[in-house]
């Protein structure tokens, strides 16, 4: 079967553990985008151990939301189509120095908000002209209840969370199918040095579970699934204990 998978945030570790199942399961071309592209020949020597036909290494600055749709024209130009796309770039960002820094918070803010409401748009656009396609993207269960500890990343992801639920109740009936992908705590590059959360899981884990909800044609997955049940509890912990939580 051939078919094009976009990976935006071509180093993302869960991003190519998902663009490695697909082409192993028969997409033939992998596209990884991202900044310094010509970094990344171990991420395009796994994909094609994977059995990727052709991988392309672009490059792509998300927050260059000016450059979003000639990006993605060019993408269209040189494959034809995008089967799935897989939204996988993102910052954790500091946020002691947020809190003092407004640069700062809004430069963790754009990345992680306002850059994915501009591709994802973009998207949603060509997929509609193409009449089929998928984009996976990823949230995360920060943004489900937003944390004192660490609530600008936690506020990008419940203004993330909250759009592409949006967009996949507005996609319905494309042709175009949206999931949503909740991990909890990723042990993984992203989060080298923090002490794991429990439930905690590792960038494998959260790609298995991502193919799996994918091909299952399913809207949203939890990543374990055991936080879906977590969160719901969560939601009634009075405020003067939630203040309190750990990141």
């Amino acid at each position: 079967m051939s078919g094009t998978v976009l990976v935006l945030g071509g180093r993302s570790e869960i991003g190519l553990g998902v663009a490695r199942r697909l082409v192993g399961d028969g997409l033939d071309t992998a596209v990884l985008a991202a900044r310094r592209s010509h970094d990344l020949e171990a991420e395009e020597e796994t994909l094609r151990q994977a059995g990727a036909t052709t991988v392309e290494r672009v490059e792509f600055d998300a927050d260059d939301v000016a450059g979003h749709r000639a990006f993605l024209d060019d993408l269209v130009e040189r494959h034809g189509r995008l089967d799935v796309v897989v939204t996988a770039f993102g910052v954790l960002g500091d946020q002691q120095r947020a809190e003092h820094d407004a640069e700062h918070a809004l430069a963790v803010l754009h990345t992680d908000y306002v850059a994915h409401v501009s591709i994802l748009t973009h998207l949603a656009t060509l997929l509609r002209r193409q009449g089929h396609g998928h984009l996976v993207v990823f949230s995360s269960v920060a943004g489900v209840r937003v944390r004192r500890a660490n609530y600008v990343y936690g506020s990008a992801k419940a203004g993330l969370d909250g759009f592409a639920s949006g967009l996949a109740d507005a996609l319905h009936g494309s042709g175009v199918h949206l999931l949503l992908v909740r991990p909890g705590f990723v042990i993984g590059r992203m989060t080298e040095g923090m002490s794991p959360a429990p439930f905690s899981s590792r960038p494998e884990q959260v790609a298995d579970a991502a193919v799996a909800a994918l091909r299952r044609r399913r809207g949203e997955v939890w990543v374990p699934g055991v936080l879906r049940w977590v969160y719901a509890a969560m939601r009634l912990v009075p405020r003067p204990i939630w203040r309190r939580m750990p990141r």
